[in-house]
């Protein structure tokens, strides 16, 4: 039989329908007002703070759709979003310090849809409405903290290795290091070219240097703060729940950051600011910490709050900096108990070794320092205020030496070694920055876009189809057929994919719509040329089909090439409608050829005596 498929070759076609069908579903229901909360702190929120949250909600009269507890965030859907506002502004007065407060919108796509992976597809800043920052990275900041690393270590060199200086500071012109007399100068010479090779030393005058950072050390340095900040920006958005957010480098000094369905620009403006470090400190364990607390702090000494708002007494010298960490991972230790593994810079390792073999016993403390930047209103004007926080978020007694790699222990639980090694990994900005553009685009704008590109594809969709109807008759119905099958397997796969569905690939469909209804035309011509030809209507069928695979084919090929390099060489936009246009190439030329051809055979296919075709 000419025109019958196997029975896999079936079955395949309405399997896959079947599953577009359900993953491009979640796409029909929308999202939620919601508001999100997670710790600040690197302990997770608890059951009780949750239930504490979902009361204060009740009793300010706010109606949730659906509050959800997991993995120690909380989210709480609304109804609208005026009662979403007022939810966050409540939520923040009441959890201030404890936990990060954010706007968001939450999928309401339904539970059973959920259990099976079924997601909707990412909107983009343009259809969901959003910001848009521009951060210019504070370059002469990084350049500088590295110059001050540069003093702080040629000071301890010069110390181990017995060397006599009058000083070592930082000048305009580089680092200058004065020598107490002509003995000390090989000594010193020596401790630079052994341990600070990558700097330029010029001798300036009697028993006096000039340290300077050559050009190509600088690059490396405004590099690789360029580049920790891109990492620690993509942690801390991950507070705000930001489905697909876009954070790429703009020339050597500037980060694009684009937040899709962020709504409360204010904290978002917050969180992307916010300048954060470490230190390792020893705790001062001779001292009575009351004593210190009733106002009789120790010389040498300081009182730090730890993460539950306690006194802890820490010696003010710093043993080493987040800056010297280069890497940290959690995971358990010897017994099974939340660990974060770290390792260190040679310098810090140095340190570390030393300070560890004098102090084998004795506790040793991490200072987590933020700089944070709070937006209020102060006389109905919104006023940035900037506050030092410092906290003590882990203490852990020194068991052995250690240098350059060792771990940190006496965590809570694994969530918090997880968080840990996060804010040790990327928890500081490698400098300061600034924004210097914001651009806001409102969720009624977004509304607007996406109202005008389903009117685009639905106006699209019902031309083509009343074209082929018109035309082609019973052919031209299978094809309608098929431009829906292709419509909703592209967007069940851009759903799988978690795509971010941008006006630009909303214009990838439309012309995906027109293109996928060119291969059945030229399949419906090759059939009415074998029609004329005096073909009966099985083998008209059978030769059409065949004879017009090879011209489709083509055909899709050259689009597909054009499409991949708008990938290879487009940015942003461009890249998303080459991704959409691509898989609209490849599920029609499975629809149009696959799909029909089954639904063909259906209806005239097998042993069916036919004396004339709908077409």
């Amino acid at each position: 039989m000419q025109n019958h498929f196997p029975l896999w070759k079936n079955a395949l076609v309405l399997i896959v329908l079947v599953l577009g069908i359900l993953y491009s579903l979640p796409n029909l229901f929308g999202n939620d007002p919601a508001v999100q909360l997670a710790s600040t702190g690197a302990n997770p929120l608890a059951q009780s703070q949750a239930d504490d949250v979902q009361a204060s909600l009740n009793n300010a009269g706010l109606t949730v759709k659906a509050f959800e507890f997991n993995d120690g965030r909380i989210l709480a859907r609304f109804n609208n979003t005026d009662e979403q506002l007022k939810a966050a502004d409540l939520l923040r007065d009441k959890m201030s310090g404890k936990a990060t407060v954010a706007l968001n919108l939450a999928p309401a796509t339904p539970n059973w849809l959920s259990a099976i992976g079924a997601k909707p597809m990412y909107l983009g800043l343009d259809l969901r409405g959003g910001v848009h920052f521009l951060l210019e990275v504070d370059m002469e900041s990084a350049v500088k903290q590295a110059e001050e690393r540069y003093v702080n270590d040629i000071r301890a060199g010069f110390r181990d290795a017995k060397v006599r200086y009058q000083s070592v500071s930082k000048e305009v012109d580089g680092i200058k290091i004065s020598l107490a007399n002509d003995e000390s100068k090989e000594a010193a010479l020596a401790v630079l070219d052994k341990d600070f090779r990558n700097l330029d030393i010029a001798e300036r005058g009697d028993n006096e240097f000039i340290a300077t950072i050559p050009e190509r050390y600088l690059k490396e340095i405004k590099k690789s703060a360029l580049g920790q900040n891109i990492t620690t920006l993509r942690n801390r958005i991950n507070e705000l729940g930001v489905a697909e957010p876009i954070i790429q480098q703009q020339g050597d000094s500037r980060i694009v950051v684009q937040l899709p369905g962020v709504q409360d620009t204010a904290h978002a403006k917050e969180l992307l600011g916010t300048t954060a470090t470490l230190e390792y400190r020893l705790v001062d364990t001779e001292h009575d910490i009351q004593s210190a607390i009733a106002g009789h702090v120790p010389v040498g000494s300081r009182i730090y709050p730890d993460k539950n708002g306690n006194p802890v007494l820490l010696k003010r010298s710093v043993i080493v900096t987040g800056d010297q960490i280069t890497d940290a991972s959690s995971g358990l230790d010897q017994d099974g108990s939340p660990a974060v593994f770290i390792t260190l810079d040679n310098i810090g390792a140095k340190k570390m070794g030393k300070f560890t073999q004098e102090n084998i016993g004795k506790p040793m403390a991490v200072v987590f320092i933020e700089y944070k930047s709070e937006t209020k209103v102060v006389d109905g004007q919104k006023v940035q205020h900037k506050e030092k926080v410092e906290k003590v978020i882990s203490i852990a007694t020194i068991r052995d030496s250690f240098s350059k790699r060792f771990q940190t222990t006496g965590l809570d639980n694994t969530q918090e070694a997880r968080t840990l090694a996060l804010l040790l990994r990327a928890g500081a900005l490698a400098a300061p920055v600034e924004i210097v553009e914001e651009r806001t685009v409102g969720p009624s704008l977004g509304q607007e876009n996406i109202d005008q590109g389903v009117t685009s594809i639905t106006v699209g969709f019902f031309l083509v189809v009343f074209f082929m109807l018109v035309y082609y008759r019973g052919f031209g119905l299978i094809a309608n057929f098929a431009l829906l099958f292709n419509l909703v397997v592209l967007t069940a796969i851009l759903s799988l994919l978690q795509a971010t569905l941008t006006l630009p690939g909303m214009a990838g469909i439309v012309l995906t719509l027109g293109m996928a209804v060119d291969a059945n035309v030229l399949i419906n011509e090759r059939i009415r040329e074998e029609l004329r030809n005096g073909h009966g209507p099985q083998a008209s069928i059978y030769i059409g089909y065949e004879k017009a695979f090879g011209t489709i084919l083509d055909s899709n090929t050259t689009t597909l090439l054009v499409a991949l390099v708008l990938f290879g060489f487009g940015t942003g936009p461009v890249k998303g409608f080459a991704v959409v246009l691509s898989l609209g190439i490849l599920t029609s030329m499975f629809t149009a050829i696959t799909g029909t051809r089954m639904l063909v055979n259906w209806i005239y296919g097998g042993e069916k005596p036919v004396e004339k075709l709908s077409i």
